[in-house]
């Protein structure tokens, strides 16, 4: 038992602490089956690998800060038809990571545009890429206050440095020419270097709006949409489908469609 103490002592040094605290019932169970040497130390470290790849999924999961955790199979693709599931399951491959490409979302409200951004994005940190998930909203403003604060540089880094950036909800609020000229930096900054997975309510000529600058709108577009995936969702809101079902919820003139905020 000293030579088990021994091994233990050692495994909880060198900071394996799973396989120190499975030593005894590993060693009982190769004893009893008989498993060569090779065969026991194989198996005693793939269950500190498997423990260490599970807190590193944990921690980077938690670093990316999901808004909810959804994978890309619990998606109910027979709801919202007008999505091609098989190009859904190409995204998943994240060759459009290895080629720092885009991807942008678009449709109204609720139809499971973050659903798909938050399942690509565990995609991808279970590949080992870093990922910062964001609403635009939040971004802009971060953005803006760190120009008038003098730490844009800084702050721009946040959300340059990871391989995957998620920005939900553009077009929900206006933005002032600062805000627009803060996001075009940022986007600018990312191009060709990282991938951005961008959801949206308004349509690619409905920006110049958003972002009151037309120029501005057409020059962040063209830096998104040059290495890009787009996906127009169209159908009715996860949200809102079983008080619809219920009666309890309808939009006067929707006809069965939720319609985006004009």
């Amino acid at each position: 038992m000293i030579g088990v103490e021994k091994a233990r002592m050692h495994l909880q040094q060198l900071g394996l602490t799973q396989a120190a605290e499975v030593l005894d019932a590993r060693l009982e169970a190769a004893s009893k089956g008989q498993v060569p040497y090779a065969d026991f130390l194989a198996d005693l470290l793939s269950i500190e690998a498997a423990a260490r790849r599970e807190r590193y999924l944990v921690t980077r999961t938690r670093l990316a800060h999901f808004p909810f955790r959804r994978t890309l199979e619990e998606f109910d693709f027979s709801f919202q038809p007008s999505i091609d599931e098989r190009q859904v399951k190409e995204l998943a491959t994240l060759s459009f990571v290895a080629e720092a490409a885009n991807v942008i979302l678009l449709g109204p409200p609720g139809v499971g545009k973050t659903h798909i951004a938050v399942g690509l994005g565990l995609k991808a940190i279970e590949q080992g890429h870093g990922v910062y998930f964001i609403r635009a909203e939040t971004l802009v403003e971060n953005l803006r206050r760190a120009m008038n604060e003098h730490t844009f540089e800084r702050r721009l880094r946040v959300y340059v440095t990871p391989k995957v950036l998620i920005i939900d909800e553009f077009g929900m609020w206006p933005y002032d020419r600062l805000a627009a000229t803060a996001l075009f930096s940022l986007v600018s900054a990312r191009y060709e270097r990282g991938s951005i997975i961008l959801t949206s309510n308004k349509g690619f000529g409905e920006w110049g709006e958003v972002l009151g600058d037309p120029v501005i709108a057409t020059a962040i577009l063209d830096r998104l949409l040059h290495h890009s995936h787009v996906m127009n969702i169209r159908g009715e809101s996860y949200r809102l489908r079983e008080k619809k079902r219920a009666g309890l919820f309808n939009l006067p003139g929707s006809h069965g469609e939720v319609k985006p905020p004009q």
